[in-house]
């Protein structure tokens, strides 16, 4: 018995090891000093699981509005690109999100952002852009994911959009500008020239109106190339860029592969509840962008897995959001 206590004390009485001085030590908000939300927040980075992540994520965005506050200064070369290329800031924020978000009431904080140039360039689906145009005509109600598709089918109205440009962005510009309305994403990405790129805008309703047009008034012709030429070519004259991404697939891999012509980028929050077993692109943890080059080995991304609207209005709440002051018309002073 006394050998076997011995055999058991060798390997679970093994020495702990010292700890880093930075490590950082789990610890909650404490309710007895009230309500404050604030605090509570800020107490997430060493709450653990994704509290933790949240915490972190903070500190990513923090650190990107941080960069693209200081001045940049241009090179000679860099002062004869197009205004659309030439570094508007020392980072160049990227933001990414599915159509579902605007469906939502993300919309309204994807607003905020856009309305204050709070974001350099927005690259989202065919739905996250005519889900915006469709909410200023008329707003979308809170509905039941039991109801049946036979039944809403014949409730559902297309609207047609007049505006015949050259590229995604350009038709998603005018849309924008001819929509008129404050209550807009893409209103205030035009009146703040914030590019939008959407490289399937025919997976939509969009399309089906292109289609339409298209017999109608045969000759129309969107260059999707153009997009892609622009949109990399912006991340590639970036100082330092980051990326900011919710949910996955085409606006994830298209803002990650604009990053990877500039040599990656430097800091990254992504926000969906994909798992990498799947082999999804929003299931994709971080190091695998950092394996392809498009974010630096040195940067410090995060993933939250969590459902974006639980997440995003608190995460700009205590970032974008936390030192903003504005007037009376609800400007930024």
């Amino acid at each position: 018995m006394a050998d076997a206590a011995t055999k058991a004390e060798q390997h679970v009485w093994v020495k702990s090891m010292d700890m880093p001085d930075d490590a950082i030590k789990i610890k909650g908000f404490d309710f007895n000093k009230g309500v404050k939300l604030d605090e509570v927040v800020k107490h997430f980075l060493t709450t653990g699981f994704q509290a933790s992540n949240f915490g972190m994520a903070i500190e990513q965005i923090n650190k990107m509005r941080e960069h693209r506050s200081k001045p940049v200064n241009l090179s000679p070369e860099e002062e004869k690109l197009d205004p659309i290329y030439r570094p508007r800031s020392d980072c160049t924020i990227f933001l990414g999100y599915t159509s579902n978000m605007v469906s939502s009431g993300i919309r309204e904080t994807i607003r905020f952002l856009a309305q204050h140039r709070m974001i350099d360039c927005i690259v989202t689906t065919a739905g996250g852009i005519e889900e915006d145009f469709i909410k200023c005509f008329a707003p979308t109600y809170l509905g039941d994911f039991s109801l049946k598709g036979k039944d809403l089918r014949p409730k559902v109205c297309e609207q047609k959009q007049h505006g015949t440009l050259w590229t995604p962005s350009k038709l998603i510009a005018r849309l924008g500008k001819e929509i008129d309305n404050e209550e807009s994403i893409y209103y205030w990405c035009y009146k703040n020239e914030i590019p939008v790129f959407s490289p399937a805008i025919t997976d939509g309703s969009i399309g089906d109106l292109l289609f339409l047009h298209a017999y109608r008034n045969p000759g129309l012709v969107l260059d999707i190339v153009e997009d892609i030429k622009m949109m990399n070519s912006i991340a590639a004259h970036s100082k330092h860029s980051g990326m900011i991404i919710l949910g996955g697939g085409l606006p994830k891999h298209h803002i990650h592969n604009a990053n990877f012509m500039k040599g990656g980028a430097d800091y990254g929050v992504f926000i969906n509840t994909a798992q990498e077993f799947d082999g999804s692109d929003g299931g994709a943890r971080p190091d695998e962008a950092v394996s392809w080059g498009k974010i630096k080995s040195s940067a410090t991304p995060v993933k939250i897995f969590a459902d974006a609207t639980l997440v995003f209005p608190l995460l700009v709440s205590q970032t974008f959001a936390k030192d903003f002051k504005s007037d009376s018309n609800g400007q930024e002073r």
